[in-house]
């Protein structure tokens, strides 16, 4: 039996503990035995409230100090900046980073891995709104932006809040093959595959946010609807009523995307979706979500996702 040790502190979010813990806590041995024992650790122990104003009992962190955890997962949430100045903290987790055979963070719980200089070098990632300011605050780091987890020679960084559990999945792939993460995956109704290099916004709501005065909305909802129709710039601005000139225009100055590169952000997104899903095969998408024929979509995922539709599909398709 592994040990997970995850380490705690106020206002931590509550997902980025209980989503990997449940993660975990379920996973069987072939026996059916538990895989894993865990703990739940913080500075001092005790009671630490999260987020949302849940209490979670911890041990303090000197109840490993003579026996590492198998695996060392830091929280996150907005909570994390603060203690990623604890000389307390971070004494610790460099003692048990050459000590332990896994260390991770999930969300924000990157910054104290790199405020310890964990990261240094190393791929990784966090929430999607903090990826810049990770980058900023430690050049040396190799920030990913768009992977949902990232792992390089032992060091596991998740982006936010749900990341943690696709995370804790491939984790447990590691550690006990594909069959027990697929039945997990299944268990608790998760992907188990939905793993780094996909966007952790999709298309839709990317250009949602962007669009927040809702000036598009109709038009964004009639283009997901219909695309595998005519979704050329004549096509779309008879649909707002506008003159193809002002609407290429102001589409792409509140979008912050030319009509042409949104519809084929959106086809992509889409033919992702039913790959996953295993509702389309490679030979019938392109057909479906409008790309005309198979060349044009294997240009397009090569812009939007840097790999081929066959390489997408094996990396993630369904099972």
């Amino acid at each position: 039996m592994r040990t997970i040790a995850l380490i705690l502190f106020d206002r931590t979010k509550l997902l980025d503990v209980t989503g990997p813990l449940q993660v975990f806590n379920d996973a069987r041995l072939p026996s059916g035995a538990p895989a894993y024992s865990i703990l739940l650790l913080s500075e001092k122990g005790g009671p630490v409230i999260t987020d949302t104003g849940v209490a979670l009992e911890t041990l303090p962190t000197e109840r490993c100090a003579t026996e590492a955890p198998d695996t060392l997962l830091v929280s996150g949430g907005q909570s994390a900046l603060e203690p990623a100045n604890s000389d307390g903290l971070l004494d610790f987790i460099a003692n048990q980073a050459g000590r332990c055979r896994r260390l991770g963070s999930i969300c924000l719980g990157a910054f104290i891995l790199a405020r310890g200089g964990h990261l240094a070098g190393r791929r990784a990632t966090t929430h999607w709104e903090d990826c810049a300011r990770l980058q900023d605050a430690f050049p040396a780091i190799d920030v990913r932006a768009d992977s949902i987890f990232e792992e390089d020679r032992g060091v596991w960084t998740s982006a936010g809040v749900t990341a943690g559990i696709d995370m804790a999945l491939a984790m447990v792939e590691q550690d006990l093959g594909r069959t027990e993460a697929l039945r997990l995956a299944r268990s608790l109704v998760l992907y188990v595959k939905r793993t780094g290099g996909q966007r952790q916004f999709s298309a839709a709501l990317r250009q949602q946010v962007k669009s927040a005065g809702g000036r598009f909305d109709a038009l964004v909802t009639e283009i997901r609807a219909n695309l595998a129709t005519d979704l050329s710039v004549p096509r779309l601005a008879a649909m707002a009523h506008m003159s193809e000139r002002n609407f290429s225009r102001l589409f792409t100055q509140v979008l912050g995307a030319s009509p042409a590169q949104f519809v084929e952000d959106m086809r992509v997104d889409a033919a992702c979706d039913a790959i996953e899903r295993a509702e389309a095969s490679i030979a019938e998408a392109p057909v479906l979500f409008g790309f005309g024929n198979a060349e044009r979509m294997r240009r397009a995922f090569q812009r939007r996702k840097g790999i081929a539709p066959s390489e997408y599909a094996a990396r993630f398709g369904a099972w």
